[in-house]
């Protein structure tokens, strides 16, 4: 009985060892951020390259204080898939030949951010024309985690969108390369199984966005790719890594497009161990970009709360970025009243709101 319970006692503790190991390895990185606590405002001169996010909101460019400063290289503007192809062969690239001239006639640059994924379910991204059988419908929805919709994205992983996306960057490109600063895709996170849809598997996924990284690539063989790559379907990383992220920055070191993603987020494990972790972890030859999207001027993610009271968080957003994770480009949102209030000041001191 002794040697039982001394043997159980051994198997208890080697367990409890190796949970502990496994949690320190989801923990490695949670404090990495008390580092820069002491980064202050203005922000030392640096090579990023600082971008200025505003989303779909395309004309609240016109005339912002972004334009005055001269740190800020441009503008990172989103355009939906419908809206650059509004019918099948039929381009239209009026809306973002008219944010280029504005931007250049100010001395500024422009960086386009694809879109063909959404997160309201009242709106789909892609073209009217994508829906139909010979795509497999195009699209599907996305699902959050207690299984309601939350919006759409572009059968990434099906061979006939592939090849329709090919065909719209090369066009694109064939306007665009080399007077834009850069061109991004989405986010790879999707709330999307095979459940969902049928046709989906997690590897199928990894070479559809392998297939649209190479063909952004080859349309834009001058300006800077970049691919969001944050989270993938059936995967959580340090536990269960298949592979599937690191595959995909390893692809964009290998043929020459950059990877980012979205909400610089220094505090929360999901973001540490995969944007963060994928980052810091090895050192690359193309580009690296982080955006700080809305709710990260406080912390959080998504949010369109005013945090009145508030610690300024850019020096420290900034350092981490910088230092920590060794981007080449950030993307501020235009987030108010934070922009005004905390990146500005902190960007050119006195050009702020008083």
């Amino acid at each position: 009985m002794k040697f039982l319970i001394l043997n159980l006692l051994v198997m208890f503790s080697q367990a409890t060892i190796a949970f502990g190991q496994k949690n320190n390895l989801a923990d490695r990185y949670i404090d990495s951020y008390k580092q820069y606590l002491g980064a202050s405002c203005p922000l030392e001169k640096d090579a990023i390259k600082h971008f200025v996010y505003f989303a779909r909101d395309r004309q609240n460019m016109r005339d912002h204080s972004f334009l005055r400063v001269g740190r800020f290289e441009g503008a990172q503007i989103m355009y939906a898939w419908r809206e650059l192809e509004p019918e099948k062969d039929t381009y239209d690239f009026t809306i973002v030949r008219e944010d280029y001239e504005y931007l250049k006639a100010h001395g500024k640059k422009l960086f386009i951010q694809f879109q063909d994924a959404t997160f309201l379910p009242q709106y789909k991204a892609i073209p009217a024309y994508l829906l139909a059988a010979e795509y497999d419908g195009g699209t599907v929805t996305q699902l959050d985690d207690n299984g309601k919709v939350e919006g759409w994205v572009a059968k990434r992983w099906n061979p006939e969108v592939q090849k329709r996306f090919a065909l719209l960057m090369s066009a694109l490109g064939q306007e665009f390369d080399g007077k834009i600063e850069g061109i991004n895709l989405q986010e790879t996170a999707i709330g999307v199984t095979a459940k969902v849809d049928a046709s989906f598997t997690p590897e199928k996924y990894v070479q559809g966005l392998k297939a649209n990284m190479l063909s952004l690539k080859k349309a834009f063989p001058q300006s800077t790719t970049m691919q969001y790559a944050n989270f993938m379907p059936d995967e959580w990383l340090p536990y269960d890594d298949k592979g599937y992220l690191r595959a995909l920055y390893a692809y964009g070191e290998q043929i020459g497009v950059g990877l980012g993603g979205p909400d610089l987020m220094y505090t929360r494990k999901g973001n540490l161990n995969h944007t963060v972790a994928m980052m810091h972890e090895s050192d690359y030859k193309v580009p690296l970009g982080i955006a700080i999207q809305d709710g990260n001027y406080v912390g959080t993610t998504g949010s369109n709360e005013v945090v009145a009271k508030r610690k300024n968080l850019v020096p420290v957003l900034h350092a981490f970025a910088k230092d920590f994770m060794k981007v080449d480009y950030m993307f501020w949102v235009a987030q108010e009243p934070y922009f005004s209030e905390d990146v500005v000041p902190c960007f050119a001191p006195g050009e702020g709101k008083k």
